[in-house]
């Protein structure tokens, strides 16, 4: 989907037209695959991959594989001008069997069709990631920072710490930031992609470590647990967006936080929903209550209707609704079963009109809370907002 100077990239992947995995397991072919048909959709759009600054990858990884073989499998396949933000998810399995990579990503280009400048972090020791990909990417009023993982000196800082690791990872976003000008109060939207603990109470004082950095109201914000990195040691990656005026100004921004919302089991300074000029970033929406705990325990259908309809909520208090949806992406828990994936999709695309937004769906053993399973991720645009029409 094309939105003003903005393009989303649903999750691509090498399948048929009939939705049959092609080179089952061949994770090089799949990537090349699946690359010719995002440069496709790009081409659909009157866009280049030239003008890509985010790509984010879902791949298998069972251990046999790595970070940096993915990495280096996906530069090989990209073209040498291509020059974007990059954060690479390992996961057991993917929603077909023998599907063995996601790609998904964002663009940016002129409304008149020009080729918008960029500028490149140059940020020393920072996440290692090989050529074409950059550490972070500023694009107009867009900064995408990619997926931040502790080092230090070129090597894993405070291995299996996941609270000595998340302040390590915040300072390393916060100098790619500053690289633009920007800091955390320019942050919109924050992903985090952690090692799964035993309970919720392991994983809180992570959270709160990073939330620090934030002062409220803060960003949109998602996190999710996952089974394994490929670093022996690692405990979490971290990625985010951020705005800034073109003339270096901060922009003016909206969040809300409907009364009929659902609350974490620790205070964060996060909000459902924020607007920022044309861009709207919601917080990955939920089946909970004000305790943290999962309504509607196990039952697909039931969350992600209550998912939608606290999407539907926070979009309204932000003067959108549904046909303002640009991006999607469902994390849920899941087999390697199309079934599942088609389960929850056609509840999710009930709440939408044709043409729908672009769209990505990644299974996972477990999600954060006992018994939520399921966790849907929003891009929207909508017109500024009268105050704030003229900013950046």
């Amino acid at each position: 989907m094309r939105s003003g100077q903005m393009v989303w990239v649903g999750g691509q992947a090498d399948l048929t037209v009939e939705g049959t995995v092609r080179n089952p397991h061949d994770l090089k072919r799949q990537i090349a695959n699946s690359l010719d048909y995002f440069q496709q959709v790009l081409e659909d759009l009157d866009c280049q991959f030239a003008d890509l600054v985010k790509l984010l990858c879902f791949y298998v990884d069972d251990g046999s594989v790595g970070e940096a073989a993915f990495l280096e499998m996906m530069a090989a396949a990209l073209p040498t001008e291509v020059r974007p933000a990059m954060t690479a998810v390992p996961v057991p399995y993917l929603a077909y069997p023998g599907m063995a990579v996601v790609i998904e990503g964002y663009a940016m280009r002129g409304i008149d069709g020009a080729v918008l400048p960029r500028q490149i972090s140059a940020a020393p020791d920072l996440s290692p990631l090989p050529p074409p990909f950059v550490q972070a990417v500023r694009c107009g009023k867009m900064i995408f920072v990619s997926g931040q993982t502790a080092m230090e000196n070129g090597r894993l800082a405070h291995p299996g710490d996941i609270v000595a690791q998340t302040k390590q990872v915040m300072r390393q976003i916060g100098r790619a930031l500053g690289e633009f000008g920007a800091d955390f109060d320019d942050v919109v939207k924050l992903n985090r992609w952690y090692l799964r603990q035993d309970s919720v109470a392991d994983f809180e004082p992570a959270a709160l470590a990073c939330a620090a950095h934030f002062n409220e109201p803060g960003p949109a914000a998602t996190g999710i647990p996952i089974p394994y990195f490929p670093r022996q040691g690692e405990a979490i990656k971290i990625e985010v967006v951020a705005m800034l005026g073109e003339d270096g100004k901060r922009l003016p921004r909206r969040h809300v936080w409907p009364e009929s919302l659902w609350d974490w089991t620790v205070h964060l300074p996060y909000r459902h929903g924020l607007k920022c000029h044309d861009m709207i970033f919601l917080g990955g929406q939920v089946s909970l209550d004000k305790q943290g705990r999962a309504v509607d325990l196990g039952n697909m259908r039931r969350q992600a209707s209550q998912a939608m309809t606290h999407i539907g909520t926070i979009l309204r208090e932000l003067g959108a609704d549904f046909s303002d949806v640009c991006k999607i992406t469902t994390m849920y828990e899941g087999r390697s079963d199309a079934g599942e994936l088609h389960d929850n999709l056609l509840i999710r695309s009930s709440f939408f009109s044709t043409p729908g937004p672009a769209t990505t769906g990644i299974p996972f053993p477990a999600l954060a809370y006992p018994g939520m399973i399921i966790e849907i991720d929003t891009f929207a645009m909508a017109d500024p907002d009268p105050a704030t029409r003229d900013a950046g």
